[in-house]
């Protein structure tokens, strides 16, 4: 299945008004699933074609945009960035609800983050098309010049809510490199640990006594992350605001019919009465049975909350504070609301031991005019919930030079909010990552924890982008991720999943001595620690018996050195001591090594596990430094 990298931007629209910039926007228009406006006048741009997404306007350019503005979360301009900006700024009304902006100069060299930089998302889309474009991204943000995610997004991977506060001046005073505090009671905090080591945040936790390194400083301003709902002076001169991530599930226990009113109202009674915000409120919990409240259906809908729903047995095999026996007369559990609460909060469908993690035992409420009564608890999830749809990208990054990389695979990198990988690879692709953005960098030995690591992030609602040298579905880390889904009992579609294809290591090392891969070829990885060694030998065996020009992946390690000895024993039995051989370290990066030798002489150099070893064939031979295979083998030539 294909997924979209730019799905979270739809719809995009696209705006050309010459020849040159519709030429420039079409191709983008393809990878980025945009409509491209043009006006009448540069139909001759795309030779009288008719073409699904290019649609042409009539009348202004201003005008038309007035038209569309208020449907297209995203917009890309081929337009001189003045022209822009005096088109679209009767349209701007605030950066929390403005789509975002992008110029793309008609030479194609720079693409321009113009509005709705963080919480539009264009700083984002402006790297993304950069890197469809080869070209160079232009961010103004303060925060992307330190490095730092911008305060007012902080919390939109893992699904928070922005909370009150003065997000300006709080976002003035990161800007400045102020000491900011920051208290997270709640929620991820995976974001901490991405921070550059200059950051100006005091990450303080609730009642934490450790001593910080900023402890000698002031804070200028603070950030709350919590469910409690805070109450900030509005004459203070002390810039504070809040996060809400979504840990809290509402237990309910209802008659039949009550209302939606009497629902909404008994929970915003409990969080008032408790301080707690409504915001930071995942989603409902009740029993199985409560699934068709119209209700409870109402309220979900309207508040875009989940409605979970849980049968009788898995609700009676939770220990609660305040049973009822009539209750368990009356539906098979002696507990709905705490119940419920409870389960929900652990994210577990089936009976099981689980802490209490009540905050508000069950509370009965009834509204005059309205029908039924409702009964309210609130639990307290250990990580919080993000409402969204994950997705896995495999990613092969290709030899290691970024210009070796495909748009499509900078893009995937770009975009994600979660990139993982060997920590060598997270290195290489540094460049290519964004301000704040989530990086996990693990051992190299580590490679079906990094797959189980991925799939968790994704099922929680992570869009991860799971990075591999060369391409990651050969010896990479597509296959893992793969594995670990089909033991998941994986539905094929959620989490979504996208492989995309990379340079790889043979074909890498090949571009550097030659065409030894014209005929003929296979890869042989070395390792055996997914494979048994017989099973390699026999590969070898009948590699070396046909004549295939062989690839060697990983051909020795610090512990692994008799293996590649075999490998050439075998080779020697069936070719000529003097066939060509190409040792190729690092292809493509700042270390590379190249070394022509020998089948006889190939334990004479210098191998290791960033080394890979092309053995040529009968026909293989070297000229003037160059390894060639001939596209006939040994010399004949079809007819």
């Amino acid at each position: 299945m294909k997924l979209s990298l730019f799905e979270d931007y739809q719809p995009i629209a696209a705006i050309a008004v010459t020849p040159s910039g519709v030429k420039r926007l079409l191709s983008l228009c393809d990878a980025t699933d945009a409509i491209l406006w043009i006006p009448a006048s540069c139909q001759e741009a795309i030779d009288g074609k008719t073409l699904t997404r290019v649609q042409v306007y009539t009348g202004s350019l201003t005008d038309h945009l007035a038209k569309i503005w208020p449907d297209c979360r995203a917009f890309i301009f081929c337009l001189a960035t003045g022209a822009v900006v005096r088109a679209i700024a009767p349209l701007l009304q605030h950066k929390s609800i403005d789509p975002a902006v992008v110029v793309v100069d008609e030479a194609g060299k720079f693409t321009i983050s113009l509005c709705s930089g963080h919480q539009g998302g264009a700083d984002c889309l402006t790297q993304a098309v950069a890197h469809q474009l080869g070209a160079t991204p232009v961010l103004t943000g303060a925060s992307s010049a330190l490095q730092l995610p911008g305060i007012d997004v902080l919390g939109v991977p893992f699904g928070w809510n922005r909370g009150e506060g003065n997000w300006t001046a709080v976002s003035a005073a990161i800007a400045r490199q102020e000491p900011v505090e920051v208290i997270q009671e709640v929620g991820c905090t995976l974001w901490q640990e991405n921070l550059p080591e200059d950051h100006p945040f005091i990450l303080e936790l609730p009642n934490d006594t450790t001593p910080h390194k900023l402890e000698a400083k002031t804070p200028k301003a603070r950030v709350w992350i919590s469910a409690t709902q805070r109450q900030f002076a509005p004459d203070s001169d002390f810039p504070k605001v809040q996060w809400h991530p979504r840990v809290l599930w509402v237990g309910v226990g209802c008659e039949r019919g009550t209302s939606r009113r009497v629902v909404e109202t008994a929970i915003a009674q409990v969080c008032q009465s408790h301080h707690f915000a409504q915001a930071a409120i995942a989603g409902i919990a009740t029993i199985d049975i409560k699934a068709d409240e119209v209700g409870l259906l109402e309220l979900c809908e309207a508040r875009q909350w989940p409605l979970k729903t849980f049968p009788s047995e898995v609700l009676k095999s939770v220990a609660v504070p305040t049973p009822s026996t009539v209750v368990e007369q009356e539906v098979g559990t002696p507990s709905v609301a705490e119940a419920a609460a409870i389960v929900a909060a652990h994210g577990l469908t089936s009976p099981g031991e689980m802490r209490n993690s009540l905050l508000v035992s069950k509370q009965i409420f009834r509204l005059e005019g309205e029908p039924g009564a409702v009964t309210i608890a609130i639990g307290q999830s250990e990580r919080e919930y993000t409402g969204r749809e994950g997705k896995l990208w495999l990613v092969g990054t290709g030899p290691g030079a970024l210009n070796q990389m495909t748009p499509a695979a900078q893009t995937a990198i770009a975009t994600a909010d979660l990139v993982i990988g060997y920590t060598l690879y997270i290195d290489l692709i540094k460049p290519l990552l964004r301000p704040g953005q989530l990086v996990q960098s693990l051992p190299i030995t580590q490679e079906r924890h990094r797959a189980q690591l991925a799939i968790a992030f994704a099922e929680w609602g992570l869009t991860v982008a799971v990075i591999s040298s060369g391409d990651a579905g050969i010896y990479g880390m597509a296959g893992l991720v793969l594995e670990q889904l089909r033991e998941g009992n994986w539905d094929g579609q959620t989490p979504g999943v996208q492989v995309f294809p990379g340079i790889t290591a043979l074909q890498a090392a090949a571009s550097r001595v030659g065409t030894p891969l014209m005929h003929d070829f296979c890869a042989i990885s070395l390792s055996d620690l997914l494979t048994p060694w017989t099973m390699i030998e026999k590969r070898l065996e009948a590699a070396a018996a046909a004549d295939f020009v062989v690839a060697l992946y990983n051909p020795r390690s610090r512990t692994r050195t008799e293996q590649i000895a075999t490998a050439q024993a075998i080779f020697l039995k069936y070719r000529k001591p003097d066939t060509p051989v190409a040792i190729v370290r690092s292809a493509y990066r700042e270390d590379e090594q190249i070394t022509l030798t020998t089948l006889e002489q190939l334990l004479e150099n210098p191998i290791d596990m960033l080394s890979t070893i092309l053995i040529g064939n009968q026909s293989t031979s070297f000229y003037e430094n160059w390894m060639i295979t001939p596209r006939g083998y040994l010399g004949f030539e079809t007819r």
